[in-house]
């Protein structure tokens, strides 16, 4: 006998309630690496007889899991991306959800159906996850990956559900991508303009030492950053470290 899915207007609470959830991230300012979590247990808690849920994403490199909420499915995402194949990569590269239960996997993805046996899942939901660029970064493709025990969990009313929390999804992590890179260019302006106050303190000391000019207070840098393969910023300071020391 077939167990029934839960009462469809319970299922779609659950997943407003996560939507809801997701919400909070754009005032909390949270990193991007923690707000990829919480879209990853919420995403449990969107869906019923989620067991576990994973984000894996696409790169120049490999495809990779970025979030996870049990770590058992890292097995699971792994064995697909050394492999080539499994319903996250075809969730993520054809941009459309999978949803299947281990019978129906066997002819396309045998290593990961043993693997899923062996860790007890029964059955998957692959959502794609499409997150728009932010500045010079590339467009964020991957997928938000269910894994439950229920051998009868999710069906096209689930599939809809998930779709629907992916769009929050990706508004939350381009919010927090944005906000990485942000404090990224503040960090690189905070660097650049240290760096530069070291540098014109060094010059000023050297001409003050040796009577120079500016062009060769600065050649002298330079000269010692090249020979000794160190950042000109790093020389400077280094050189003003000495002299606070004499």
């Amino acid at each position: 006998m077939t167990d029934a899915r839960p009462d469809e207007f319970d299922r779609l609470e659950s997943a407003a309630d996560a939507i809801e959830s997701l919400m909070s991230l754009f005032a909390s300012e949270e990193p991007l690496d923690e707000a990829l979590n919480r879209v990853a247990s919420s995403g449990a808690d969107a869906i019923a007889d989620a067991d576990a849920v994973s984000i894996s994403v696409l790169t120049d490199q490999a495809p990779r899991t970025v979030a996870y909420t049990d770590g058992q499915v890292l097995e699971l995402d792994h064995v697909q991306y050394s492999t080539g194949r499994g319903p996250c990569l075809d969730a993520a590269e054809r941009r459309t959800p999978v949803r299947v239960g281990m019978d129906a996997m066997d002819e396309r993805w045998p290593e990961f159906v043993v693997a899923a046996r062996a860790c007890g899942i029964s059955a998957t939901l692959s959502v794609p996850l499409l997150v728009d660029r932010v500045d010079d970064d590339s467009e964020l493709v991957g997928s938000l990956n269910v894994y439950s025990r229920t051998a009868t969990a999710f069906d096209p009313f689930d599939e809809t559900l998930m779709r629907l929390y992916m769009l929050s999804a990706g508004y939350a992590i381009t919010s927090a991508r944005r906000l990485q890179r942000y404090r990224e260019k503040v960090d690189q302006l905070r660097e650049a303009l240290t760096s530069r106050s070291a540098i014109d303190q060094a010059k000023g000391a050297l001409r003050a030492i040796h009577g120079c000019s500016e062009d060769e207070a600065f050649q002298r840098l330079v000269t010692e950053s090249q020979h000794n393969n160190v950042k000109l910023h790093n020389v400077a300071r280094a050189f003003l470290e000495s002299l606070s020391k004499n």
